[in-house]
C-alpha cells in the first residue's frame, strides 16, 4: 500500500552532455537523468508525489485522488505507482471522455477516471472543489494538479544531494547553476529551497507567463520561509502550452545525443542553446540540466 511506496528511493544518474554548441562556448552541462529512474514511474513526477504520499500515509488514507489532462505525466506516474505498490487511485480529468495512449494506460493501471469537462476542471482552484470528491472517496487523499505545492517541492530537494554526490565523478569540483523546464514551478521551487541562495536556478516556462507560475513559486517560498530566493523564470512557451513549431521540431530531431519531448525538455534545451550562443554564460560555466521526463506524453503528438 502507501507505506511500501515510501520505501522506494530511486537515484537519478548524472551524465555529461556533449554538444558542439556547448564545446564551442566553453560551457559544460551535465544532465540529471530523472527520465531514466524507471520505465513507467519516471521523471520529476515521482519526486513531487513522495511527500504527498507520506502525508496521505500519516493521515491514514488508503489511496490517492488527483487531477490532470488526457496526456498527463503526473496521472500516468501516479497510476503506475498505484498499480505497482498496491494502492487505489482516482483521476479527475480535464475535458470530455477520449482515448489517448495515456488514458488507455491509466485504465490499464487500474485508475478510476472521472471526466470533469472544461468548465468543471477550471473550478479545481475553488475552495470547495474537493468537498464532493472527498465525500465520495473518503478513504483517498487529494493531491493537487501536478503534485504541486510545498510537499511537491520538498520531494525535489534531494536532487541537489544527488548532484553533489556524483559531480566529482565528472571531474567537477563545483557547478554554477541549474536549468530546467517549468510547468507549475514546483520542481524549480524545490531546487531553490535546496540551494538556499548558493546557486541560481533557471526555469524555462512551458506555459505563458500569465499562467501563474511565478505566483506559485513565491507562495512555496513564503510557506517554506525562504527569503531572497535565487532564481529566474524565462518564457520558453513559444506562444502557448503544447505549442510546437518547425524550429522546435528540427532542434529535437537534430539533437540525437539526448532524447527530448517538445512540451518541456525540448523547449528548455533549445532556450539554453540560445542563451549559450548569445554569450550569456562565461567560459568555464558548469550547469546542471534536469531531464524532467515526460517522454510518454509524446505519443499524443503523433
Amino acid at each position: 500500500m502507501l507505506l511500501s511506496a515510501l520505501d522506494w528511493h530511486p537515484q537519478p544518474r548524472l551524465e555529461p552532455l556533449h554538444l558542439d554548441w556547448l564545446a564551442h562556448a566553453g560551457v559544460e552541462v551535465a544532465v540529471l537523468r530523472l527520465d531514466r529512474i524507471d520505465s513507467l514511474i519516471s521523471g520529476n513526477k515521482w519526486f513531487k508525489l513522495l511527500h504527498h504520499l507520506h502525508a496521505a500515509h500519516v493521515a491514514g488514507a488508503q489511496g490517492i485522488i488527483s487531477l490532470g489532462g488526457a496526456y498527463s505525466n503526473h496521472l500516468h506516474a501516479l497510476a503506475a505507482a498505484g498499480q505497482r505498490f498496491g494502492f487505489p487511485t482516482v483521476g479527475l480529468l480535464r475535458g470530455h471522455p477520449r482515448e489517448t495512449p495515456t488514458v488507455l494506460d491509466l485504465k490499464a493501471f487500474g485508475m478510476t477516471l472521472h471526466w470533469l469537462g472544461y468548465e468543471g476542471y477550471r473550478r479545481r482552484h475553488d475552495a470547495d472543489f474537493w468537498t464532493p470528491w472527498q465525500a465520495q472517496y473518503p478513504q483517498l487523499w487529494p493531491i493537487p494538479e501536478g503534485g504541486s505545492g510545498l510537499p511537491g517541492a520538498q520531494g525535489c530537494m534531494s536532487w541537489e544531494t544527488s548532484v553533489r554526490d556524483q559531480s566529482a565523478g565528472l571531474g567537477w569540483s563545483d557547478y554554477h547553476g541549474w536549468w530546467l523546464a517549468c510547468g507549475t514551478g514546483t520542481s524549480l521551487a524545490g531546487l531553490v529551497l535546496a540551494e538556499a541562495g548558493r546557486r541560481p536556478v533557471h526555469g524555462v516556462l512551458a506555459v505563458p507567463e500569465n499562467h501563474g507560475v511565478k505566483q506559485q513559486v513565491e507562495s512555496i517560498m513564503e510557506e517554506a520561509g525562504l527569503g531572497n530566493p535565487l532564481y529566474e523564470l524565462i518564457d520558453g512557451s513559444r506562444g502557448g502550452f503544447a505549442r510546437v513549431d518547425e524550429g522546435l521540431t528540427t532542434f529535437i530531431e537534430t539533437t540525437a545525443q539526448i532524447e527530448l519531448e517538445p512540451l518541456y525538455t525540448g523547449k528548455a534545451l533549445m532556450l539554453l542553446k540560445a542563451r549559450v550562443e548569445a554569450g550569456q554564460f562565461a567560459v568555464g560555466t558548469r550547469l546542471i540540466f534536469v531531464h524532467t521526463g515526460g517522454l510518454q506524453g509524446r505519443r499524443g503528438l503523433h
